[in-house]
């Protein structure tokens, strides 16, 4: 194996960020695993230096995916809190270009196989994501089936990085803007793909001041929100430098006397170059009345 360290100022720091109080509660879970991924058409010829300069390729890796356009997504992220693991999946679309997507959500089930409302299991949220907002349907007790809730990610202290149950896949990739510390960890196979690994920390501050205008918001906010900036991750590029497979992992404590909570947040991004469309519901759509846990 191939090891070789970079840095790029500051060292590693361990994470330990305030939450927002989330739309997700914690103790409903936050995702965690890896799903599966296939060879895409890519876009663009971009052969990876791989040891030569990562920190210039993982700056350019949401670049790099604007490029490509749309891909396939699959998201995770697993919460440990108390003893306790649940996991959160999602499944969907993302265009890189327009910076807005579609995923299906899969809740966990409680200890017993249960959700608290004792039935057999959650339905699965639709979530929108689009530059400075979530919407969601089939989210909260008390809400009609056909409305949406509409979340502003600015005004979230994790900036959606971990609220909704899913990272945005652009800022995901905005993230590796403030990578340092990072360590080449050669080359793998993700899904038949041949892919480069990297492993490092990336520095919200510095992340949100390079990230693109339509990402700037949501990166701020949880540059302010959070408690320390550093976010270990790890990252896998394949032979065009898109991005493959990221790993995050947020550490925070729920309110000022609870748990330390751990969070595992991961993308895998498969099928660029796929077409996506994205319709936003009309206001007359958008629930505006209070929402019940459970």
């Amino acid at each position: 194996m191939v090891v070789q360290q970079y840095r790029d100022g500051g060292g590693a720091r361990a994470v330990r960020a305030l939450a927002a109080a989330g739309v997700i509660a914690v103790t409903a879970g936050c995702f965690g695993g890896d799903g599966g991924g296939g060879a895409g058409d890519g876009s663009g010829q971009r052969a990876v230096a791989a040891a030569d300069r990562p920190l210039d390729l993982l700056g350019q890796a949401a670049d790099v995916l604007v490029e490509a356009g749309g891909a396939e997504t699959r998201t995770s992220m697993e919460t440990a809190a108390g003893g306790t693991r649940v996991t959160i999946r999602g499944q969907g679309a993302y265009d890189f270009r327009k910076q807005m997507g579609r995923l299906r959500v899969v809740l966990p089930k409680d200890a017993a196989g249960k959700d608290a409302a004792g039935a057999g299991g959650h339905r699965p949220i639709t979530e929108l994501l689009a530059p400075g907002a979530l919407y969601m349907k089939n989210r909260g007790a008390g809400v009609p089936d056909d409305k949406w809730v509409r979340i502003d990610t600015t005004g979230l202290k994790d900036g959606n990085l971990v609220t909704g149950g899913v990272t945005d896949p652009m800022a995901a990739a905005e993230l590796l803007r403030g990578a340092a510390d990072v360590t080449y960890s050669g080359k793998t196979e993700l899904a038949g793909v041949t892919v480069h690994r990297y492993r490092g920390v990336a520095d919200l501050g510095r992340a949100a001041r390079a990230a693109s205008p339509q990402s700037r918001g949501a990166l701020s906010a949880a540059a302010k929100g959070f408690s320390k900036d550093a976010v270990p991750f790890d990252a896998y590029l394949d032979e065009d430098g898109r991005l493959r497979k990221v790993r995050h992992r947020f550490t925070f404590s729920s309110d000022a006397r609870g748990p330390e909570v751990s969070v595992v947040s991961t993308l895998l991004l498969y099928g660029f170059g796929l077409p996506v469309t994205v319709t936003l519901p009309d206001e007359d759509a958008i629930y505006t009345g209070e929402i019940r846990q459970g």
